[in-house]
């Protein structure tokens, strides 16, 4: 059975679209806040999205993003919004269509048809890199952006987020700064690459008991870094 997300805060009309997808036989589940729709990606793994762009929490563009990084589900953002410039911004953000407020609901059936038949909507929902991952008491889950440490929610930037949990998919593995810089900057990075140290400098400060004395994130001299969990 074919599920589609439905992320739309107001209600009237997510009550129409659930109705009317449902019309055409698909399991439809909803979603009515910025971080609740990349949540419930996660949980449910949808074939496609119905995106409204103002949303609570963040907004449509922010999901796009997010989802984006993790999965080709396609992507329909839903709004009111019609200038030129947020139409290419979702665009670009890698939405697959655009439908622009007030539209008729069989171009929206028949757009998310059209949708569905194209090859990346059957990729498998979520790629792995979506799913929790694990050290002892210490869990970085993707999906939420958060890390735990023991009961303890711990606060990292994006970038420091991302290298962590590149750390904790290759345990025990020994990575030098210039391996970590092509894995974690989509370009070629110009500047100074100790920049990966104060990187692992914020990591140690969330993760470790003794952060000059680090027992997870280890320094190897002369070669780089090791995560042992």
């Amino acid at each position: 059975m074919t599920t589609i997300l439905v992320v739309e805060d107001e209600e009237h009309l997510r009550a129409t679209l659930v109705y009317n997808l449902r019309k055409e036989g698909y399991t439809v589940q909803v979603a009515s806040s910025g971080p609740e729709a990349v949540a419930m990606v996660h949980a449910i793994a949808p074939d496609a999205l119905l995106l409204d762009v103002m949303l609570p929490g963040f907004d449509g563009f922010e999901v796009c993003r997010r989802v984006r990084q993790v999965s080709q589900v396609p992507i329909l953002m839903v709004t009111a919004r019609s200038d030129e410039i947020d139409v290419v911004a979702g665009l670009e953000l890698g939405a697959d269509d655009y439908i622009v407020k007030p539209f008729r609901i069989r171009e929206l059936l028949a757009r998310v048809r059209a949708a569905l038949r194209r090859p990346s909507s059957r990729s498998g929902g979520v790629d792995a890199a979506l799913a929790p991952v694990r050290a002892g008491d210490l869990v970085l889950e993707p999906a939420t952006y958060t890390v735990r440490l023991g009961a303890q929610l711990l606060s990292l930037k994006p970038r420091a987020f991302a290298l962590l949990h590149f750390f904790m998919q290759h345990p025990g593995q020994v990575f030098s700064r210039e391996q970590l810089l092509r894995q974690l900057w989509d370009e070629p990075f110009i500047g100074d690459p100790r920049t990966v140290d104060v990187h692992v400098r914020w990591i140690r400060e969330q993760i470790e008991a003794d952060p000059s004395h680090p027992q997870r994130l280890r320094t190897i001299r002369h070669v780089g870094y090791q995560f042992v969990g």
